[in-house]
Parts: C-alpha cells; structure tokens; sequence
C-alpha cells in the first residue's frame, strides 16, 4: 500500500514537472519573434555580450531558466556553464543542500490537559528545483511555518507521558507529515527531532515529590523484604545451633576472636546461663 502511494505521488511529481518544462512550446509567434531579436542582438554584440549570456552554478546550486516568464524545457540546468538569451531569459538560483532550521518552543495543551513547551529542529533539502520555484513562493519560509503547525497537531493528540518516552515516535510522525505535506513543493524532509520538553514549574515539583514518595516507598519495601529475610536465616540458624550445644561455643569463640582482632582494650566476657541457674532457683 505504501509502495504504491509512493509511486502514484511520483508520477503526480513528474506529470506536473513535465507540463512546466514544456510551457516554452506555448510562447506564441510574438514571443519566437522576441526570441530571434534577442539572439539577432547578441550575434551582433559580440563578443560583449557572451559575458551576459554565460553563466556559472555551483556544484549545490541548480537554475531554473525562464524563457519570457515560462520555465525553459529540460528543467534545471547546472551544474557548470548554461547559456541564457540577454533580453528575454532570467534565472534563479537554488540551493540543493541540507538545510536545518529550530523550531521555536511552541506552547501545547496536550490530551490530559497539561500544559507544555515543546521545540524542535528539521532538516529537509530540495528535491526538485522546478516545482520549489513554480509551486511556491518561499519555500523555506512555508517549510518552517508547517513544521510548527504540525509539532502543535501531533503533540495535541499525545498524553504527557508519552511525549515525555515516546519523542522517536512522534518525530517519525511529524516527518511523515512534513513529507507528504511538502511533496508538491519539491521538498524532502529528511529529519526530524525533538529537542526538550520544558514542564511548568509547579508540575515539576509535583512531579519530583510524586517520584521521592514512589522511591520511599519502594525502600521501605526492600527494607521490609531484607528484614524477613534476615529473620528467616536467624531462625534456620538457630535451629542448627539448637541441634548442637557445641556449635554455640564455637560461635562463642569465633566472635571473641573477631573482637580480639580490632585491637580493642576491653572485652566482654558473656556468662553462661547455666552457672546462673543455681542462683536463679535459690
């Protein structure tokens, strides 16, 4: 299904690509006439005038040749040397490189009634020089408004938490949006990425304490748990010490020798009950 969405869009491109280069075919026999003066005045102006009639783009530039206000058939021309009639052709550059814009923070209600600011930075290129210039006035200007637009549309239907775990998903979104919207415009949105997410400062506190409660809890719990399982090791080991009289004394002897071992001055010597039990009955 995305595959044939893709090519439809792609054909759409190139019959409208197509209709525009062959514009110059209509100019009529008023503008032929035009055109063979111009060429008329430049043989006669040589060679003056071929410094008028070469021009020069850059390796990431293209131009777009308009002939009497149509667009010249071929398409963009460069990079390297092209040659224009001095009367009635005029050209416009276009930049094929990467271009990075920020998008500004932008305040956003999200779906659980939260307030946020949110920005944002897209890298898009022209993809096709004819349709940047024939279909839009400034394509820059338009790419950056849509793509403040469409952060505010695809944060509105988004929870809090998901905006906060979820920003690969959501930029996915907002370039797949961004794409299809600018496909006309002979643009390609290449990247888009969210850059913070900036909470009100009464939410960060109820936040921060909602997250120090949760940890409290959690410790008391695992404080709980060791507790229990401590008491269980006691209680199995006083069984095994309660089987064998013997294994007390040496208990006995092995913490004296862990006290002797901490160079103490003073140690306490623990009486048997047993010596105690003649007094106890008297």
């Amino acid at each position: 299904m995305q595959n044939e969405e893709l090519t439809m869009k792609e054909s759409r491109r190139r019959e409208h690509q197509s209709a525009l280069e062959s514009a110059d075919s209509d100019i009529g026999m008023c503008g032929w006439l035009l055109v063979g003066f111009s060429l008329l005045l430049m043989l006669l102006t040589l060679p003056i005038s071929i410094w008028m009639c070469i021009k020069i783009v850059k390796e990431y530039e293209r131009a777009i040749i308009f002939r009497l206000g149509r667009i010249l058939k071929g398409g963009a021309k460069g990079p390297g040397l092209f040659f224009i009639l001095p009367c009635t052709d005029s050209f416009i550059n276009v930049d094929m490189r990467t271009i990075t814009f920020d998008i500004p923070p932008q305040e956003v209600l999200t779906k659980d009634s939260v307030t946020v600011s949110v920005d944002g930075v897209v890298y898009y290129r022209v993809q096709n020089a004819t349709l940047a210039v024939a279909n839009i006035t400034n394509a820059d200007a338009a790419t950056r408004l849509l793509a403040q637009t469409t952060l505010r549309n695809v944060l509105g239907t988004k929870n809090l938490s998901e905006i906060l775990s979820d920003r690969e998903e959501i930029a996915h979104s907002m370039q797949s949006s961004l794409d299809d919207a600018t496909d006309d415009w002979g643009i390609k949105v290449e990247r888009v990425e969210i850059k913070d997410v900036k909470l009100p400062l009464q939410l960060q506190r109820a936040m921060a304490a909602e997250a120090e409660a949760s940890r409290e809890a959690r410790a008391k719990v695992i404080a709980a748990e060791g507790e229990m399982k401590a008491s269980r090791a006691l209680k199995e080991a006083s069984l095994v010490i309660a089987e064998s009289p013997s294994a007390l004394q040496l208990r006995y002897l092995q913490t004296l020798s862990t006290i002797a071992a901490e160079k103490n001055s003073t140690i306490i010597f623990p009486l048997p009950l047993e010596m105690m039990q003649a007094f106890i009955k008297n």
